[in-house]
């Protein structure tokens, strides 16, 4: 199926997705006059490829992220440092969940490629499951781990016949997004799947 994913503040670089793969990027009048049996999918602010976080290990691997149901015992925010190695060694199970909820806040932050040695096995299938990328880490590291991480690690732009993964962030233009960060993201694909919407 196809599907065209248009963001309003940048109509000129709307991508065509067949499958996994982008058939075909620029203006959204050309693509969908070229295409008009493909889905839309109309976004606000930009479209983006994406961003690489440069700390995987840090985030996946160190970090605990409570479940709902926990938040009597552990609370809601990220657990770091002894505490969460507390926890894991308590219970091992509880590095592959955490590792899954990190992914998954990774993607509500338009993060599309990990970078950093994963060494678990928890974290290296949370990431391959999710279809993250893994990415070169950056020779100097921007700051503490974050899930907007400052600068943002823009990846290259899609391209025709490329992996069908981008973000989509409300905000302006790119300065902006710099500005705001990465919360604004709407919507994260990877391989041609929405995997994240903001609701």
């Amino acid at each position: 199926m196809l599907t065209l994913h248009v963001a309003e503040a940048t109509p000129e670089s709307a991508v065509l997705v067949d499958g996994a793969l982008v058939a075909a990027v620029g203006p959204y009048e050309d693509l969908a006059a070229a295409r008009p049996e493909a889905r839309v999918r109309r976004w606000p602010g930009i479209l983006t490829p994406g961003l690489l976080n440069p700390y995987g290990p840090e985030l996946l691997e160190q970090t605990y992220y409570p479940d709902p149901r926990e938040a009597a015992e552990f609370g809601t925010e990220p657990i770091t440092g002894e505490r969460a190695r507390a926890i894991f060694r308590a219970d091992p199970a509880r590095l592959g969940a955490g590792a899954r909820r990190g992914v998954q806040r990774m993607l509500a932050h338009g993060t599309v490629a990990v970078a950093g040695e994963l060494r678990g096995r928890a974290a290296v299938d949370a990431v391959r499951r999710a279809g993250l990328a893994v990415g070169q880490r950056p020779p100097s590291l921007p700051g503490p781990p974050s899930f907007s991480p400052v600068p943002l690690i823009l990846l290259p732009a899609p391209a025709p016949g490329g992996p069908a993964r981008f973000a989509v962030f409300d905000v302006p233009d790119r300065a902006a997004l710099v500005r705001l960060g990465a919360s604004t993201c709407v919507a994260t694909v990877l391989g041609g799947r929405l995997v994240h919407r903001r609701r």
